[in-house]
């Protein structure tokens, strides 16, 4: 790709971190993906990722020509008074600050979000929930996280993590209905959702129902629609927990669409059946939003960390 053939003016480095890749997508003014790289992340050692974050950057600057903002996803929560990081999917910036450190590396603005809040502002701007006047952004892949887009802008809250679902603790009748251990969370806390509803979670049902080593989401499906009953019963499981989580959801933010993300969004069943699993846990006369399936994929992410660099009043501001 030769620099002529993108000028530089409009365009914009958007990079999803994630705990095994951290991927960077050019986008141009109208937002369209023209450049996509992909790398592991070293998220076991700080300078080691710091380094490969900027050689990212550095690398798609030398093959574009150009040298853009750039906007970042990063997983867990900062700060707000230290900007130091607590992440349970990349360990080596717990305790670390990231974007005075890369600020002063890459010389160019950067602005930094949720990886999750990034992901609901992209479905939010021309993906699944554009035209709806509230969503939900839910992560449902190897954690579970969120984030919430009202009129077109990303309410962060207070501590900046409005929508952090994936950290509600479960229901205990919900642990004492399918006799489910308490399971210690990444985070730190017990039982949080994101133990049970996420893709791992729903390795582990399986894992406690059988005792081997448990099945991911695609062989389990398999094995239900070929009539195994273990995997019938803990698919059924899977649903009414998540269901119930996505009821909670409705009852705290009373969204008008909800977006589902990560690899569990790939899953065709849970656009059948999770709405009514989630209005078996709602009071009667609620109703479910709809449950849309993302537009942009494993893009989502990235595409918005590039509009939130791009935009910067697209944050909700706090009184």
């Amino acid at each position: 790709m030769k620099p002529s053939d993108h000028p530089s003016a409009g365009y914009t480095y958007g990079i999803d971190i994630g705990g095994t890749k951290m991927e960077l997508v050019a986008c141009d003014a109208e937002l369209n993906v023209r450049l996509r790289r992909r790398v592991p992340t070293p998220g076991g050692d700080y300078d080691t990722f710091v380094n490969a974050l900027v050689a990212l950057v550095q690398s798609a600057d030398k093959e574009l020509g150009m040298r853009a903002p750039v906007g970042l996803g990063v997983p867990g929560i900062v700060d707000a008074a230290s900007g130091k990081h607590l992440s349970a999917n990349v360990p080596c910036l717990t305790g670390r600050q990231l974007l005075p450190v890369l600020q002063a590396m890459l010389d160019r603005p950067i602005a930094m979000g949720n990886d999750c809040q990034c992901f609901a502002l992209s479905e939010a701007h021309g993906g699944a929930a554009q035209g709806y006047a509230s969503m939900f952004g839910v992560i449902i892949g190897t954690g579970a996280g969120a984030g919430y887009v009202l009129d077109g802008q990303l309410v962060r809250g207070r501590n900046g993590i409005a929508g952090e679902w994936g950290h509600w603790p479960i229901g205990p009748d919900l642990l004492q209905r399918y006799e489910l251990p308490v399971w210690n969370c990444a985070c730190g806390s017990k039982a949080c959702l994101e133990c049970y509803v996420s893709g791992t979670g729903m390795r582990r049902l399986h894992r406690h129902a059988t005792g081997g080593d448990g099945a991911d989401a695609e062989t389990l499906l398999a094995l239900r629609s070929a009539g195994d009953p273990v995997a019938q019963r803990v698919v059924a499981q899977h649903l009414d927990l998540l269901g119930a989580a996505i009821a909670r959801i409705v009852l705290a933010y009373d969204p008008h669409a909800i977006v589902l993300g990560g690899g569990l969004s790939r899953m065709p069943h849970l656009y059948a059946e999770l709405g009514q699993a989630a209005g078996a846990h709602l009071l009667p006369g609620l109703a479910v939003p709809p449950i849309l399936p993302p537009v942009f994929g494993d893009a989502g992410g990235a595409r918005g960390a590039a509009l939130l660099a791009r935009q910067p009043n697209l944050i909700a501001k706090e009184n």
